[in-house]
């Protein structure tokens, strides 16, 4: 579309928010935007509708059909209570919880949103104020409720927000529910959105489910003696200004640790997230001042949660006496080493446990589970299919733990999505359990390298934006498809995982068998001679394509360590090049 027809097609749909169905606060930003001889920001607001996809909705809040605001919040509330009402008509009372973090804009729109449902005639459990995403998934269940929403962008930058839907298993909503709900969405008009709230159809809720919440929690633990022993080990952890803040300290101290130390300045709740550029604890600068805490206390270890604490980063000093971070993959089979091997320590493993973890997540965890005859079940990235697998198995097999390489984590089945509430709680323990046995939990993590061997993983995000960045991006995955690569890093492509078509193929003997996946996803998987795996897959709900790569090593020892991550580095680095990256 030309600049002009943009233009024009923009301002047309602008001044339809110049109607009766708009308020005047929001009228008033439209015609400011309007009147503006820069066009950029009102071209930006109107040029698509902010989609209310399989993860709800995300994006910029401000005024327009691209933006998160009260009408498109309405908008996705006003169709999720009509497929409510559909699907659940025979129900005397469809019940719904209503979440937020600490973002802003996130309490006006969850109270909006509670309005919306209760005009619709649908009972809603609002938190009296921010809390953590896994207790809205954990409410869901516990009240018996058949949905429930959370308003959060997770740890996107401050100008975002997001909607995030739930079913009544406490998970994300999957296919086809989440089909049915996009399409009463998208049949929304601003007229039709019940702004007109029925007070007497919401219930503001909170302690009394945080007690019953920490409660669960608790039962995570599975060696209360070590935290005994270990009780005032030093724990630096931070909330980064988010929900955490509201129940992570107090868990860690119902667990019996009784030397938490904060960072003051990230305990203030804040939708600015004013210390840090980011609020993500992927990224180094977001431990920042909490690492400096650690080094003036002299910490034994550093937690961080994301704005709506669903996630866990930390951070662990090294053999020089070094804090580093610990990668998402690094946590992930932390946790599953721990949880397995204690379950077999204590007895526990009767042989029906399964583990979880993504598809893109390391294969050390496989190693692990099949060393103690636990069954690893491998599934999408997302923690929506995580939580399908607990579904799925419900019943008759026991779930112990499952992860993924994007630092969420879930150690128990009453919550349905991932938490760094219990998360943060067993960590902790590990820590401890790892002092108890003489050693850090960085020479730990070298010793689960020394049992199952060394791997390295790595992921890049390579960024097309526009029409021709989406062309481009369709382009590369057709090329990869058309044109595997025979060999990387110097090893043979031996089987290659297409999940678009849901085959796997043996390059050697040319058979193809199907893969047993619940739906289709645009997904390429290259496996090596030596071990090594790289996974192609655009991404969902941004303008690029993601490797995620491992590479696997030889570590004799732990003072191999170092050398060891600097080889599996340059072998990362020959892969990206025989991949074109």
């Amino acid at each position: 579309m030309k600049n002009e027809e943009l233009l024009k097609s923009v301002v047309e749909k602008a001044n339809q928010w110049l109607t009766p169905a708009y308020n005047e606060e929001t009228q008033a930003e439209i015609r400011r935007m309007l009147d503006s001889e820069d066009k950029t920001e009102l071209i930006e607001s109107f040029y698509k509708d902010l989609e209310f996809g399989t993860g709800g909705l995300r994006g910029i809040m401000g005024a327009g059909s691209n933006r998160m605001n009260i009408y498109t919040v309405g908008g996705a509330t006003q169709g999720l209570s009509n497929y409510l009402n559909k699907q659940f008509k025979d129900l005397k009372q469809i019940a719904v919880v209503v979440g937020h973090d600490c973002r802003n804009n996130s309490r006006k729109f969850a109270e909006i949103s509670a309005n919306i449902f209760s005009a619709n005639g649908i009972k809603v459990y609002l938190f009296e104020d921010l809390r953590p995403t896994p207790e809205t998934s954990f409410t869901i269940r516990h009240l018996g409720c058949q949905s429930g929403i959370m308003i959060t962008a997770s740890h996107n930058p401050k100008e975002y927000n997001g909607y995030k839907a739930y079913w009544e298993d406490g998970a994300q909503v999957l296919s086809p529910n989440d089909h049915g709900i996009i399409a009463e969405v998208e049949k929304v008009k601003a007229e039709d959105i019940k702004f007109e709230g029925k007070p007497e159809l919401i219930q503001i809720i909170g302690k009394d489910i945080d007690k019953v919440f920490l409660d669960a929690v608790q039962t995570v633990s599975l060696n209360p003696d070590v935290i005994a022993r270990h009780r005032d080990m030093k724990i630096v952890y931070t909330p980064i200004h988010g929900t955490g803040i509201t129940l992570i300290p107090q868990a860690l101290k119902m667990w019996g640790f009784n030397n938490i130390i904060d960072v003051p300045e990230q305990n203030v709740i804040s939708g600015n997230f004013p210390t840090v550029v980011s609020p993500n604890p992927e990224e180094p600068a977001a431990l920042t001042m909490a690492v400096e805490k650690a080094k003036a206390t002299n910490a034994d270890l550093v937690m961080a949660s994301d704005p709506d604490a669903d996630r866990i980063g930390i951070a662990v000093k090294n053999d020089k006496g070094e804090w580093i971070l610990v990668n998402g993959n690094q946590i992930c089979m932390i946790f599953l080493y721990y949880i397995l091997t204690q379950y077999k320590a204590l007895g526990k493993l009767k042989g029906n446990e399964f583990v979880v973890k993504t598809i893109v997540t390391t294969e050390l965890i496989k190693r692990i589970a099949d060393s103690v005859n636990v069954e690893l079940i491998d599934c999408y990235t997302g923690f929506k299919w995580v939580a399908r697998e607990i579904r799925e198995l419900e019943g008759k097999k026991k779930y112990i733990g499952g992860g993924e390489e994007s630092f969420g984590f879930l150690a128990a089945d009453f919550i349905r999505d991932k938490d760094s509430v219990s998360a943060c709680c067993l960590m902790s323990e590990i820590a401890a359990w790892a002092k108890d046995n003489g050693k850090s939990l960085y020479e730990m993590l070298q010793d689960i390298y020394l049992e199952y061997g060394f791997s390295k993983e790595r992921v890049i995000s390579v960024v097309r934006k526009g029409k021709t960045g989406a062309e481009e991006i369709k382009a590369m995955m057709t090329n990869y498809r058309n044109n595997p690569p025979k060999t990387l890093a110097g090893s043979e492509v031996v089987r290659i995982k297409d999940f678009q078509s849901l085959e796997e193929k043996d390059i050697k003997t040319g058979k193809v068998t199907k893969l047993d996946m619940p739906d289709t996803s645009n997904v390429l998987q290259f496996f090596t001679a030596d071990g090594s795996k790289a996974s192609v897959r655009p991404s969902g709900t941004e303008p690029k394509i993601k490797f995620y790569i491992e590479v696997m090593g030889d570590m004799k020892s732990r003072a191999d360590y170092d050398e060891v991550n600097k080889l599996a580095d340059a072998k990362v680095d020959f892969v990206c090049k025989d991949l074109g990256i």
